[in-house]
């Protein structure tokens, strides 16, 4: 199916909607795609290709500080422009909710997230305060939030390298969005996980322990889990795919 990309402000955020050509004005299952730390909305163009093939509309965000919204002189604080683009990925999903919900794109409430690495972080992070959110796909990520920054921690102290004295203090509301702290968040919905086992920035065990300590719980059970062997910190196209799939099977059209 040819699909076509439209550039548009939602309020303030940049995005790009990836759409089928011939239903680009129709009510549509909605995905909101979330890029990876230091790339851009454009980088994701591949996957969310995949997803609107299937007749879906995906919506790609700029995170802030990344993209058209990338901003010279950034904080070096280790992990801190990290975390705050999550935070606003987190904030500004309702922005882009109440948009497609304006313009009438959304076929019957289904909305999903997805995302690779940070933005894999966010769609989790997105699971605890959206019950709203019908599916998701987290693609090299990790649910547990606290897990993350514990070891940045580990890792700064071992290496000397100096963080700020009330850095984690100042992180406390990642605490709100930490899925592994409320997993029957998860409320039996599917999500997708995906995770390469020679990664190197967000380790294999930080999603699959997830996977593995709710998988049979009540509220676990659609969760999927594929493993990249020897795969690392790079979204492969098989796997956009597989992800593309997964979503798709679950949406009625």
């Amino acid at each position: 199916m040819k699909t076509i990309t439209k550039e548009r402000m939602i309020e303030h955020i940049p995005v790009l909607e990836v759409v089928p050509e011939d239903y680009q004005y129709d009510e549509l299952p909605c995905i909101v795609f979330y890029h990876g730390w230091q790339t851009s909305k454009e980088l994701a163009l591949t996957p969310a290709r995949k997803l609107a093939q299937l007749n879906n509309r995906v919506i790609i965000p700029d995170a802030m500080y990344h993209g058209s919204r990338r901003v010279e002189n950034r904080s070096k604080i280790p992990s801190f422009t990290f975390w705050s683009s999550i935070q606003h990925n987190l904030i500004e999903f309702n922005l882009i909710k109440d948009y497609l919900y304006k313009k009438q794109f959304v076929l019957n409430n289904q909305i999903s997230v997805a995302g690779f690495s940070m933005g894999g972080m966010t769609s989790a992070g997105l699971l605890t305060k959206h019950p709203d959110i019908t599916s998701a796909a987290i693609l090299m990520g990790t649910p547990n939030y606290q897990g993350f920054i514990d070891r940045l921690v580990f890792y700064s102290k071992q290496r000397n390298i100096q963080l700020p004295q009330d850095l984690e203090d100042s992180l406390s509301w990642t605490k709100n969005y930490d899925l592994n702290a409320q997993p029957e968040k998860i409320s039996d919905r599917p999500i997708y996980f995906w995770h390469g086992t020679k990664d190197e920035k967000i380790p294999y065990h930080a999603s699959h322990d997830f996977f593995e300590t709710y998988r049979h719980k009540s509220f676990g059970q659609q969760m999927v889990f594929d493993t990249g062997i020897d795969e690392p910190h790079i979204l492969t196209v098989d796997t956009m795919k597989t992800m593309a799939t997964f979503l798709d099977k679950h949406f009625t059209h």
